[in-house]
Order: C-alpha cells, then sequence, then structure tokens
C-alpha cells in the first residue's frame, strides 16, 4: 500500500546528501512507492485542532547538486497524510517545542515519527540523566560555585549548552584552566538556561560511537573519531566515521534504555557512548544511516520503513 508521507524538516536545498539520514529516509520511501511530501516548521498552521502546511511534492535522487524536485505548495491538512517524519534539527528551542504541540494534535491519527510528546519531553541531554549509572558524571547548572567544585573533583570537564547540538559551543576546560568564569559569562550572555557540565572521558581520543535503535532494538553503529586538533567528534566540525562494531557493554546499554523508547513511540533513536558510557540520547533528527551503511553495515533506512509499515 502506498502511503502519503510528510516530512518536516530543515530546507531539502540546504542539506549534503551524502550524511543526511533524512535524505537517506526520503530516498528508501520513494523506491517502495511512497509519495512524498516536504515543508518547513514555518509553514505550519493550526487552527483549534486542525493543523496544515504549506507542503509541496517531493521527488529524490541520489546526485549531488541535482537531488530533488519539488512541486508547487497546496496548503494540506496533516490529517490527510499517513506518516509526518518530525526531522528538522535543533536547536531545541520554543519554536521547535511549538511545533511539537502542533502535531501531537493529529498523533496517532496520522502517524508523527518520533511521537511528538516524547520528542519534547525526552530532550537528549536530559533524557539521558535517568540512566546516571550508564553515563559519565554530570551536572545540569548555573551555579558557577557548583561547577567550580564539580571541576575541582573530576579535574577535567567538558561545558555545552544543554540545548545545542553538533558540537557547537562545547569547551574542554584541562584542571587548573582559569577560562571557566569568561566561559560562564559568555553562556550567561548567551541564553537563560543551564549548561552541562561532564567529566571529561580521554576515551574521546578513540571515537565517540553513534548507535542506532529503531523501536528501542540496536541496528548499526559508526565510530566518529576527533581530528587531532579538536576534541568534538562531530563529523561537519571534522570529525571521521571510521567502521566499528558493537561491544558487550554497548549491547547492555542498548538492552536498558531500549524498553523505555518503545514505550514512548521514539521509533528512531541514535545515542552516543564513549568508553562505554552513554552522553546523550538522541531523538530529534538522529543521524548516522548513511554512514553505517556506507561501511557494509545494516540498511538502516529500510528497517526503518519496515518497521513504520508494520505499525501503518
Amino acid at each position: 500500500m502506498a502511503l502519503k508521507i510528510a516530512i518536516q524538516m530543515d530546507h531539502i536545498a540546504n542539506i549534503s546528501i551524502a550524511g543526511d539520514t533524512s535524505f537517506a529516509l526520503a530516498l528508501e520511501a520513494q523506491a517502495r512507492g511512497h509519495e512524498l511530501y516536504h515543508y518547513t516548521p514555518d509553514r505550519l498552521t493550526m487552527s483549534g485542532t486542525d493543523v496544515t502546511a504549506a507542503m509541496e511534492k517531493l521527488e529524490v535522487r541520489d546526485v549531488e547538486g541535482d537531488h530533488f524536485t519539488l512541486g508547487d505548495k497546496v496548503r494540506t491538512s496533516l490529517r490527510d497524510v499517513d506518516v509526518v517524519l518530525l526531522r528538522q534539527d535543533p536547536p531545541f528551542d520554543m519554536n521547535y517545542i511549538t511545533t511539537t504541540h502542533m502535531l501531537e494534535m493529529v498523533h496517532p491519527d496520522t502517524l508523527v515519527v518520533n511521537n511528538p510528546r516524547s520528542v519534547r519531553n525526552a530532550p537528549e541531554k536530559i533524557f539521558v540523566m535517568e540512566y546516571g549509572d550508564l553515563m559519565p558524571e554530570t551536572i545540569v547548572t548555573l551555579d558557577l560555585d557548583e561547577i567550580r567544585a564539580f571541576r575541582e573533583k573530576h579535574g577535567d570537564i567538558i561545558l555545552k549548552p544543554l540545548y545545542g547540538n553538533g558540537g557547537a559551543g562545547v569547551f574542554h576546560l584541562r584542571d587548573g584552566d582559569r577560562n571557566l568564569t569568561s566561559l560562564m559569562e559568555m553562556f550567561s550572555q548567551l541564553t537563560r538556561e543551564p549548561i552541562i557540565a561532564q567529566r571529561y572521558l580521554k576515551d574521546v581520543r578513540a571515537g565517540d560511537k553513534r548507535i542506532l535503535l529503531i523501536d528501542g532494538k540496536p541496528v548499526g553503529a559508526i565510530n566518529r573519531v576527533p581530528a587531532e586538533s579538536d576534541t568534538r567528534s562531530n563529523m561537519h566540525v571534522g570529525g571521521q566515521a571510521v567502521e566499528t562494531t558493537m561491544t558487550e557493554r554497548e549491547l547492555e546499554i542498548c538492552a536498558r534504555i531500549g524498553p523505555e523508547l518503545e514505550r514512548r513511540g521514539l521509533t528512531l533513536v541514535g545515542i552516543d557512548v564513549i568508553g562505554g558510557l552513554m552522553t546523550e540520547i538522541n531523538v530529534t533528527s538522529p543521524t548516522g544511516v548513511r554512514e553505517v551503511k556506507k561501511f557494509g553495515g545494516a540498511d538502516i533506512a529500510a528497517l526503518f520503513w519496515d518497521a513504520i509499515e508494520a505499525k501503518i
């Protein structure tokens, strides 16, 4: 049965298709004969409990520089499509949160993936705190004295924004570094939100592993190795994806969190693991699908649509 699938994403013209998971999901859906539609979050309108979007019919091609064709914009009720893929990138700000409220108006009559209520209630750097024994020592605070005490206890620490993404604003402070106060001043000028202080994991030099799960079950992984000159392993800031396998410890982590992911309707999730410790549970628009397949791993896009078709 052909499905009508609307993808809520940042504009497709601006993506890099070589590593874009939303594009990989679109390619696989099209190959299965499903109809694709594209819209950006700013095109949503809510009237009562009806939610519409100015959508364009979408065709995709795995050709760099010529990867999509869009039709005319047509305002369409989200209740008239079968599936909405919630795939816009963070920042996880009030605009993002508002879109989850709007999408919740039509879910589950229209299947929204991931479940918008669960996305809203599981911020990636807070949800993980529910599994304190699986992660490095971490605090979330704006209190400078607390962060000073944390660094005095743990030595090298990482500071990062609570709702950032892609490695932006991540700092490695070595024991004795004199920049803590000025960094906190900078954060306070940029946001009123707390920040994260986390014990630095030296194992990050060997890689930050991204593990992808579908309905709570691990289906593939890649290792992201930071550049020699950078702390961050994110690929768009110079991290290199390399082939990997999952360890017993990583499978244990997946077994612990998997049932809760499935219960919450978080169909596609990416967790980050460094040296056997989980640092994030990514539920907004997790990436890594194309890289896993590139290195001979599972076709996660196909497994994803198998799962969605079964739900429908």
